[in-house]
């Protein structure tokens, strides 16, 4: 028995080593993407980070107003960057295409659903969830958010953490489409503040819009005394992210 164990021992221990170089190794890749996304997406300023259901069909009213909102949001000089992917995503490169300013798609890899679409100006590929994410916060200016499934709520939660624990500057967070978001709303008003899980001055995070003017109101009346670019301040945070 003594010698089995001990034979097996070096077996096992090549077998760590294998993993921690591995894993080592990962460090440089996931490097790499943090490296190529603020070289490619450092100059692309003022931008707007659109989110939305990968499973919407171009036939819906909400990939036509995304598409519109998009459209509108790059002929007044904003970026459009999107997950690159279908639905939501394809009609904010669409309208961000037609428009005057970039479109840009964070592509991730997945087993599946993800595709890219045809309207990229810049396209991007991450591997890890974690390092696009950094992309959308960033240097966007504003999140717009249209009805979307568990990865458009990941993306919610991420930025209002972020803006409410003031590890991100605070910008607009539009949800678009107020029939869809309002039960969520109500949960918010009902359960997360009445039970004390965030504060009332929480929810003034968040506006609601139906159209692209609706959205572009709330943009420029958040910097209407200010600049979109982060002040000093700000960009130390950012730094932090």
């Amino acid at each position: 028995m003594a010698n089995k164990d001990s034979d097996s021992l070096p077996q096992s221990a090549n077998a760590a080593d294998g993993a921690l170089v591995r894993e080592s190794w990962k460090v440089f890749q996931i490097m790499a993407e943090f490296v190529e996304g603020f070289e490619r997406l450092a100059t692309i300023k003022p931008s707007v980070s659109v989110f939305g259901s990968a499973r919407t069909s171009r036939a819906h009213a909400d990939y036509l107003n995304a598409e519109t909102v998009s459209r509108s949001l790059s002929d007044a000089g904003f970026a459009i960057v999107s997950g690159g992917g279908p639905g939501i995503m394809e009609a904010a490169n669409k309208g961000g295409k037609a428009g005057k300013a970039p479109s840009i798609g964070l592509n991730i890899m997945l087993p599946k659903e993800q595709t890219s679409n045809e309207y990229q100006d810049i396209e991007m590929n991450f591997r890890h969830f974690f390092t696009r994410k950094v992309m959308f916060v960033k240097y966007a200016s504003a999140y717009v958010i249209f009805p979307g499934g568990f990865g458009t709520l990941d993306e919610m939660a991420e930025i209002l953490t972020l803006v409410q624990t003031g590890k991100s500057r605070h910008i607009p967070i539009i949800l678009v489409n107020r029939a869809f978001w309002s039960g969520l709303l109500d949960w918010f008003q009902n359960t997360l503040v009445s039970n004390g899980m965030i504060n009332q001055q929480d929810l003034s995070l968040i506006s609601i819009a139906e159209t692209a003017e609706d959205v572009l109101k709330i943009i420029f009346d958040h910097y209407e005394n200010r600049d979109f670019e982060p002040s000093v301040q700000e960009q130390e945070i950012l730094l932090q992210l």
